[in-house]
């Protein structure tokens, strides 16, 4: 018996998912009208961000859907969204709650610390890896549950930004954050996450860096320092 006919159908693109699109326009509102502080640094990281963004809406790029996956800290999100739409950064939230149904939660290291398989995954949404493909740019988001502690690590090479949609972070115990805050690493930047007690934190990201770092990223906790 032959076998199937291979199918012809293209790759769908961001075209044909218009909820994808209108999530990657809120990302390029964010980083085009939040604050930079006075920091002529954040602002290139901002601008970088946006150029970003536009080529990337500009290419019409493939999008390569992952297969749906939760972690146990995604029965936190419902609350994370429910308590972002009453927020100043409420369109963003409302546009990455229309395509929840298809996010892969992760966690993104080879051995997850013990305690925080149950307090902390991520979600990409553009990337060398998808769903929205693209070489030069990292979007996504991090969940965490109430009272985390997200261990010391560093990108190499990677200049990264968070922007608080709901909850409250501190980072390094260096000023708290919270919705409509951004907080910028550049690279090799050492940093830990607290997150408050009552609430969980959704935070989105970008990663900006070399096609090859971020294509071959990966993120490694540091050990604490014995006394």
């Amino acid at each position: 018996m032959p076998p199937p006919p291979m199918s012809s159908d293209p790759a769908p693109t961001l075209a044909d998912r218009p909820d994808w699109r209108y999530l990657l326009q809120e990302f390029d509102e964010l980083y085009r009208y939040l604050p930079a502080g006075g920091s002529d640094r954040i602002a290139g990281h901002q601008r970088k961000v946006r150029e970003a963004i536009a080529r990337l809406l500009r290419s019409q790029p493939e999008l390569r859907l992952q297969p749906r996956a939760e972690k146990p800290v995604t029965a936190h999100l419902r609350r994370a969204l429910d308590e972002g739409r009453q927020g100043v950064l409420a369109p963003a939230v409302r546009a990455l709650d229309a395509v929840t149904g298809d996010l892969s939660w992760q966690y993104g290291y080879e051995k997850v610390p013990k305690g925080l398989q149950n307090s902390y995954a991520y979600a990409e949404f553009a990337g060398p890896n998808g769903p929205v493909v693209g070489p030069e740019i990292i979007l996504g988001v991090v969940l965490f549950a109430p009272g985390c502690t997200y261990p010391a690590h560093a990108h190499k090479g990677i200049t990264e930004s968070y922007v608080c949609l709901s909850g409250a972070v501190s980072e390094n115990h260096q000023g708290v954050y919270v919705p409509g805050s951004m907080i910028f690493n550049p690279p090799d930047h050492l940093h830990r996450i607290t997150v408050g007690k009552r609430e969980p934190a959704l935070l989105g990201y970008a990663w900006i860096g070399a096609p090859g770092d971020l294509h071959q990223q990966k993120m490694v906790f540091t050990r604490p320092r014995k006394a």
